[in-house]
């Protein structure tokens, strides 16, 4: 059997190439997608050649590279030991890549049992579980405030997350007036350009003092020190952003050190694989969560979608999204329309 797949065949190329597919063994299960999310960070440290794109494997850079990790289809075929979902099953395929059949284990694919969640919805629920779980390891409460340092698609998750968990006020930072304008559209209360000079004192102005939580998204060294700027006494700062670039410079004694600061690594690898507990979840079940807000008319993904692109017409988007610095905070691929 033969599918389509985007294939990032050299630096700064991509191609949607036929590609074989196998049958799927006991334990896995054959998705047909209909929608799959860029990840913009990711995506692009892989396609432009970052050595530095995987936090525990080998580095250097070698193509071709296969990419893109969270989309929804329906289930077509699967192994005699899969029990979890039947043919013809509304699923959630995280950890695949951007191909017309993803062949995962039966433990990547999430039933999607409420017919309301479309599969432009569920096709952000993988992703939308990374601020998730950044916002449980920080422990956020009611009531606290807090603030998102960067807005692209994590960063615009993250607000929308804040305002659903109780966070009061809630603040976007970002330098793209844009960007800005759609946050306060999806639930920030303020939203401020942190290259201002007058950045941190804004902040502690609306929040009488500084923010309780920060979520930095930027994973650059600038960003860090802006939020650690923001910060009150005994406030938490978690790094979702992928930090790829070691050049940080930080005062640890006036900015962590003395204020007792807490900063928490929050990759989305960096939890459980079998059990969820409190502040820790898998991925299952915070898919599961993700797919209960929205069901539930407590979170809506769809309106933060700016693109939605044919297969076919990968290399343009991919282009893009490595030299255009407005590239739209959330594309998705079609693959209905391929």
């Amino acid at each position: 059997m033969k599918c389509k797949q985007i294939v990032f065949t050299e630096k700064n190329k991509a191609e949607l190439l036929t590609v074989d597919v196998n049958e799927p063994a006991p334990n896995e299960v054959m998705v047909e997608t209909m929608v799959s999310t860029i990840s913009c960070g990711t995506e692009r440290a892989n396609i432009t050649g970052d050595p530095n794109v995987n936090a525990f494997g080998a580095s250097g850079v070698a193509f071709p590279r296969a990419s893109g990790y969270n989309s929804a289809g329906i289930v077509v075929k699967k192994g005699a030991d899969v029990k979890s979902v039947d043919i013809g099953d509304r699923v959630v395929v995280y950890w695949g890549q951007h191909k017309s059949y993803n062949i995962v284990p039966e433990e990547n694919v999430v039933k999607i049992d409420d017919d309301s969640i479309s599969f432009e919805t569920a096709a952000m629920s993988l992703i939308s579980t990374f601020p998730m779980a950044a916002i449980r390891k920080t422990r956020l409460e009611m009531g606290e405030s807090a603030i998102v340092m960067g807005l692209g698609i994590l960063g615009m998750i993250a607000v929308k997350l804040l305002r659903a968990a109780g966070a009061v006020p809630v603040i976007a930072a970002d330098p793209n007036p844009k960007r800005r304008e759609i946050a306060l559209k999806n639930g920030a209360d303020f939203a401020f350009d942190p290259l201002c000079e007058d950045f941190a004192d804004k902040v502690k102005n609306v929040t009488g003092g500084g923010v309780n939580v920060a979520i930095e998204v930027t994973g650059v060294g600038a960003g860090f020190n802006e939020a650690l700027d923001c910060m009150a006494k005994f406030g938490r700062v978690a790094l979702l952003g992928c930090t790829r670039n070691s050049d940080f410079t930080v005062d640890y004694y006036k900015k962590i050190h003395a204020p007792g600061i807490t900063v928490i690594g929050a990759h989305t690898i960096a939890r459980p694989n079998t059990e969820s507990h409190p502040g820790w979840f898998t991925h299952r079940d915070d898919i599961k969560a993700v797919l209960k807000l929205c069901g539930g008319g407590r979170l809506c993904l769809e309106n933060v979608i700016e693109e939605t692109h044919s297969p076919d017409e990968c290399p343009e988007v991919y282009n893009r999204l490595i030299f255009d610095k407005d590239f739209p905070v959330v594309v998705q691929f079609d693959w209905r329309n391929k």
